[in-house]
């Protein structure tokens, strides 16, 4: 007899048969069902695309005489007429390949015809890209994410079955989500999306990742980014980075000459695609793309190779060829797991003649109607246009059954407690317990990890605790306690802390925080060097770089977006501040000559003396973060920021010393900060960060509060290269003047290296950096740099290389430092 979930499973496929009106397969001469076929009605109103079952499902208004036409690259385009009296009706279409051939071209042995047909395309590329100036449509998309024997733990930890998404063999769906949205373009980039409906397999409250913004790729455009900027095979410098070869011609339906390229990169690793793109004769407009990358071309090297699906119909009325279809196929692989997956989109209804004004557009780019993830069954049978397949109706209806049961309390208190289940690991890496019914979690980190050497203290370790309350399915509004305790076992000190936090909504993303309590730290306050960096540092190399006070402290801190793209920080504090002395001469290594130096970075040799006199005083803080022409996109659990990289980030502060009981103490100071990073297409990025600051009533203040700046001694990077020097000693020109720094950079993201015979195999990037540093009453610092980056090893990328020469007072001093992009995993 059959099962429940079978019958159910038939039902909804009969459902959507009988909610399709015109449905049927589509296959190929020998049966084979075709996938991502596109069919659209003969005056382009209504369309389509076959799954990849390629079964179909077309929506109509009416019956009559309709005309189908049935288009797919690589085979002859179909047209028939159906007579309809009744609805729902079935038409099943078997597609010819297409029979290219070199006939109709006239071959000029001087020439590649590939090249004059690809030349021309690119005169007319900007022509072509400007044609479509406005539209609006209806906009399609369907996500879907597959994993394929996945292990039970990755670094020891257990990943579960991934939301009921894995079977028995640890394969299975573990993300499917489908969107529908209406969107309206201006040219060059206006562009707005409200998503009608949203849905998220396993999620009645989720909402879709799909969006018509995210999954715009235009080949007409020189560059297509993902992830990098691959260039386009039609981009104006194309030449530079493709082969071509014509495979041949055929006509569509409608008598255009379509002429088939075959695109084959020059160097295999350069940021470039593989694979086919159609060109229509006399108007050079893209017919269709079926175009591959690869991962280590984009430089995210899980993604083993993307494939980009684009169909085009003409329009008569416009003269253009409109992209209908999109889909994007990936592979990937790491840890052990690997999968695949498809994003698919579907555009239909264009209108190129909206009423569209000023006022149409607004820095809110994508919207989400009323209850749009709330939309049943029903709904997404009478709208879908791309039917779908039994594994992704089987998910649906398999995780929709158990999401009732996966957020019960009884299953949820199951998870946590295999969860929850205290291991081995937890003494090296801490432990957390979670509840996931009420949606809490504690956490205690590690005594052993939390153990580092300094002078000041000798060997200290950490305990922290923290707990966290979420306060909504989606975890944006929050409110957290920490605490924490140190022990020096030399200096024989226990210092404390703690913190409370509360997050109050993911719009303005308003955040209170209240802390205090005596705690070491760094004098100076741009926390140069990791307490984990100056333990190998000491230990190994007698270089004591971490200098250390000590404060007692209480602190409030409140931030907010008080608009759109200004977002203002403050923060007031009382601190009691105190000098402190080295306590331990231990080091593992005895190098001669070498000797640790005081904690005074003033005086080095006097083991005695502090940098300032002890004391108490009041700290304010203001600033402030501005970007210009900020989008957003408004989802219904808060606001999304999309900054605008035309225009610099900027950043303004004030912060003013007051209550000191050492009056000189007291001072003001004002700083501004501009940072932008400038993409420059097929030629990398450029970068650059400016900053300065000046000192009011600040001749005499306390040496914690002067201008230090973010220097290097220990010839690691780490990973922060834009707001550092490579080789400035921590306290060399800190000031209590006016200063001024800036950092320049520029990745060429392969455009030299990947030219390189040999070397463009190894996938490396080549940047250029320069680093310039001027205080008041001394000679300016500089620094230039050449580094290599995107080192590493298959998958794991996660090195850097630089040769940093410096130059100050006449002196020259060069460097290699070695960066570790992910300093983090050391901390």
């Amino acid at each position: 007899m059959i099962g429940k979930l079978q019958f159910l499973l038939l039902f909804l496929f009969f459902i959507n048969l009988t909610f399709s009106q015109v449905t049927g397969k589509v296959t190929d001469l020998e049966g084979q069902p075709l996938p991502y076929v596109n069919i659209y009605t003969g005056d382009g109103r209504s369309g389509t695309t076959t799954n990849e079952d390629g079964d179909y499902s077309l929506k109509l208004s009416s019956t009559g005489i309709h005309l189908l036409i049935f288009q797919y690259l690589g085979y002859e385009t179909h047209r028939k007429e159906v007579r309809i009296e009744n609805f729902p009706v079935v038409e099943n279409v078997r597609l010819t390949p297409t029979t290219t051939n070199l006939d109709a071209v006239t071959i000029n042995s001087n020439e590649n015809p590939a090249n004059k047909i690809i030349r021309l395309a690119i005169d007319n590329r900007k022509q072509n890209l400007a044609k479509i100036e406005r539209y609006t449509a209806d906009y399609y998309s369907r996500g879907l994410w597959r994993i394929k024997n996945a292990p039970e733990k990755i670094l020891g930890q257990d990943i579960g079955d991934l939301g009921g998404g894995l079977d028995s063999t640890r394969s299975g769906i573990v993300y499917l989500s489908e969107t529908i949205s209406e969107i309206t373009y201006r040219a060059p980039d206006d562009f707005k999306e409200k998503i009608l409906a949203s849905k998220v397999s396993g999620n009645g409250n989720g909402f879709s990742l799909n969006s018509a913004r995210e999954s715009e790729f235009s080949f007409y455009e020189n560059t297509v980014e993902i992830n990098a900027k691959i260039v386009s095979p039609i981009a104006d410098y194309a030449f530079n980075y493709y082969n071509y070869k014509l495979e041949g011609v055929f006509y569509d339906d409608s008598g255009q000459l379509i002429n088939k390229i075959t695109v084959t990169p020059k160097r295999p690793q350069d940021r470039v695609f593989y694979g086919s793109i159609y060109i229509v004769e006399n108007s050079w407009q893209i017919y269709g793309v079926a175009l591959n990358v690869t991962g280590k071309a984009i430089q995210f090297e899980p993604i083993e190779t993307l494939t980009f699906t684009q169909n085009f119909k003409y329009s008569p009325a416009n003269d253009f060829w409109i992209k209908i279809s999109q889909t994007v196929d990936f592979s990937f692989a790491m840890f052990g797991i690997s999968g695949d997956g498809r994003f698919t989109a579907v555009y239909s209804n264009h209108d190129f003649k909206p009423g569209i004004d000023n006022t149409t557009f607004s820095r809110e780019v994508m919207s989400f109607a009323e209850a749009a993830n709330k939309k049943d069954s029903l709904y997404w049978q009478t709208v879908r246009p791309v039917p779908l397949t039994s594994e992704e109706l089987f998910d649906y209806i398999k995780k929709d059954s158990i999401q009732v049961l996966r957020n019960s309390k009884t299953y949820l208190d199951s998870v946590d407690r295999v969860r929850n289940k205290f291991n081995i690991s937890n003494l090296i890496f801490g432990y957390s317990y979670s509840n996931s019914y009420e949606k809490n979690n504690f956490s205690i980190s590690s005594p052993l990890f939390g153990t580092n050497f300094n002078t000041v203290q000798g060997w200290n370790t950490s305990l922290n605790l923290n707990f966290r309350q979420n306060l909504d399915e989606n975890f944006s509004k929050y409110w957290r306690i920490s605490g924490g305790v140190n022990y020096g076992f030399s200096d024989e000190r226990l210092r404390y802390k703690a913190l409370f936090q509360k997050k109050f909504n993911n719009y303005s993303r308003p955040i209170l925080t209240l802390s205090g309590g005596v705690e070491t730290a760094q004098i100076n306050n741009r926390i140069p060097i990791s307490e984990r960096i100056n333990s190998i540092t000491s230990l190994y190399f007698e270089r004591n770089y971490l200098k250390l006070y000590e404060r007692k402290f209480a602190e409030l801190g409140y931030q907010q977006e008080l608009f759109n793209g200004f977002t203002l920080f403050s923060n007031l504090s009382y601190q009691q501040r105190n000098g402190l002395f080295n306590t331990s001469t231990q080091y593992w290594r005895d190098r001669d000559g070498v000797e640790y130096t005081s904690n005074n970075p003033l005086q080095p040799q006097n083991f005695g003396s502090i940098p300032f006199e002890e004391h108490r005083i009041f700290k304010l803080n203001l600033s402030s973060r501005i970007n210009f022409a900020q989008n957003y996109m408004s989802y219904p659990d808060g606001k999304y920021n999309m900054p605008n990289n035309k225009y610099p980030t900027v950043y303004l502060g004030y912060e003013k010393g007051f209550g000191g009981n050492v009056q000189d103490y007291n001072y003001d100071k004002f700083t501004a900060t501009l940072r932008q990073d400038i993409s420059l297409a097929n030629k990398g990025t450029f970068s650059y960060n400016l900053k300065g600051g000046a000192f009011l009533n600040g001749e005499n203040i306390a040496y914690l509060d002067y201008q230090h700046f973010n220097g290097n001694q220990t010839r690691i990077g780490n990973g922060n290269y834009m707001d550092k020097f490579n080789l400035l000693p921590y306290y060399a020109l800190s000031t209590n003047g006016s200063y001024g720094e800036g950092h320049f950079e520029h990745d060429f993201k392969g455009w030299i290296l990947g030219k390189v015979p040999g070397i463009n195999r190894l996938n490396y990037n080549l940047v250029l950096g320069a680093h310039f540093l001027s205080t008041e009453n001394n000679k300016p610092y500089s620094e230039y740099s050449v580094g290599i980056d995107n080192l590493g090893f298959g998958k794991y990328r996660l090195l850097r290389l630089d040769y940093v020469v410096s130059e100050f007072e006449g002196n020259r001093q060069g460097a290699f430092i070695f960066g570790l992009k992910f300093l983090g995993l050391l901390d």
